[in-house]
C-alpha cells in the first residue's frame, strides 16, 4: 500500500478517560444543549450566532476571544444565544495548507494527529471549563466526532462533504444541531436530502461497529452561497433564496425546518467586512416576514481579534492563517447592532 502506518491512535473513551469532563461541566453542557435545541425546535425565539475564528489555530489567542466574547454574550442573553466557533478541523479544496489543530497543534511545525487529538479536547474544555460555552465544530472526519461529543454544542457538515453518505449518516446519530451546509454548486436539493438522511434512522459502520442511529430532528440546512460554472461567487442570503427554502422545506416535509445563514465563504466572496452588511440584511428579512422570521434561526460569522488574515509565521497575535476574519472591535458593534435590531 501506498500508505505509511504510523502508529494506532488512542480510541475516543480512553482519550475521554484520560482528560474527563466533570460531572459540573456535564450539567452545563447538558442545560446548554437544551438551550440550543430550543431554538430549532421553535421553543425559544432566540437568535443564534455562531462566530468565532476561520479556525482556531492558537490556543491563548482563541480563549481571549472567548473572553471578550462571553461579555458580550451576557449583554445580549435576553435576544441572542452565542455559539463560539472552534474549528479545529479544516477542509482544503487541493489538500495542501493548514488543515487546522487536530492535524498541526503548532502551525509551525509538521502534522501530529494525537497531539492534535489532545491539543482541540483540550481547548473545547477550556471553553467550557472557563466561559461556560459549548462550541461549534466542523464535522470534517465523522469518525473523530466521538472524540469531543461529550464537549459539542453544535457541529457542521461542510459544503464539500455535504453530499458524502458516511456524513450524512453519522449526522443522524449525533445528539445535538447539525446544520448541513449547501453544496459548492448551490444545488438546494442536494442540501435538503442530505437533512431528510440526517433527521432518519440508519444502520451502517461506525469506528469499527455494526450502529443504528434514530435520527436528528434538529438537522437542519446552512445557506452559505455557491460558485457558478464560470468560477464566479453567487451568494443565497436573500429574501428571495430563503422564501424559495421556506417552500422546499414545505415539500420535504421535514421536521423543524431551519436554516443559518453563513454570512462569509461565497455570501461574501471572503470579503470579511461584507459580513456586517449580509447581516443586516438577514435581519432585515427577518423581521419582514414572519415565515422567514421562523425559519431563519440564526447566522454563522468569521471573526477574531485582529481583522483580515495572515500567512502562517507571520504570528500576529490573534489574526486568521486562514479566511479573513471581523476583527474585536468590528464584531463586538455587530453583535449589539443585531441585538438592537432583532424583533
Amino acid at each position: 500500500m501506498s500508505m505509511d502506518f504510523k502508529r494506532k491512535l488512542p480510541i475516543p473513551k480512553e482519550i475521554k478517560a484520560q482528560y474527563p469532563v466533570t460531572e459540573e461541566l456535564a450539567k452545563i453542557k447538558a442545560r446548554r444543549d437544551a438551550d440550543i435545541k430550543a431554538v430549532f425546535t421553535g421553543e425559544s425565539d432566540k437568535f443564534l450566532l455562531i462566530i468565532g475564528p476561520c479556525s482556531a489555530d492558537n490556543e491563548a489567542a482563541v480563549l481571549d476571544y472567548m473572553g471578550r466574547l462571553k461579555k458580550a454574550a451576557d449583554e445580549v442573553k435576553d435576544k441572542i444565544l452565542i455559539i463560539p466557533r472552534v474549528y479545529t478541523n479544516k477542509p482544503r479544496t487541493t489538500g495542501e495548507g493548514y488543515k487546522g489543530m487536530l492535524h498541526q497543534p503548532n502551525p509551525d511545525e509538521k502534522p501530529d494527529m494525537l497531539k492534535g487529538i489532545i491539543a482541540i479536547r483540550e481547548l473545547h474544555m477550556k471553553a467550557l471549563s472557563d466561559y461556560g460555552f459549548t462550541c461549534a465544530d466542523e464535522m470534517l472526519y465523522p469518525e473523530n466526532y466521538r472524540y469531543l461529543s461529550d464537549l459539542l454544542g453544535y457541529t457542521a457538515v461542510g459544503a464539500r462533504s455535504v453530499e458524502n453518505q458516511q456524513h450524512r449518516l453519522v449526522a443522524s446519530g449525533i445528539e445535538i444541531p447539525v446544520g448541513m451546509k449547501n453544496p459548492t454548486s448551490g444545488d438546494l436539493t442536494i442540501m435538503m436530502n442530505s437533512i431528510k438522511a440526517a433527521q432518519s434512522s440508519h444502520t451502517y459502520l461506525y469506528r469499527g461497529w455494526e450502529v443504528t442511529s434514530t435520527g436528528n430532528d434538529t438537522a437542519h440546512a446552512i445557506l452559505r452561497g455557491y460558485m457558478d460554472f464560470a468560477g464566479r461567487n453567487i451568494s443565497n442570503y436573500h429574501y428571495e433564496d430563503i422564501s424559495r427554502l421556506c417552500e422546499l422545506y414545505q415539500e420535504y416535509g421535514l421536521k423543524n425546518p431551519s436554516v443559518i445563514i453563513d454570512a462569509n465563504h461565497a455570501n461574501s466572496s471572503k470579503k470579511y467586512l461584507e459580513q456586517i452588511r449580509i447581516a443586516k440584511d438577514v435581519v432585515y428579512s427577518r423581521n419582514h416576514n414572519g415565515d422567514i422570521k421562523g425559519l431563519v434561526k440564526g447566522l454563522m460569522i468569521e471573526s477574531y481579534i485582529e481583522d483580515g488574515c495572515q500567512k502562517i509565521g507571520e504570528h500576529i497575535y490573534g489574526k486568521s492563517i486562514t479566511d479573513p476574519c471581523l476583527g474585536w472591535e468590528k464584531t463586538e458593534n455587530l453583535i449589539y447592532k443585531i441585538a438592537d435590531t432583532l424583533e
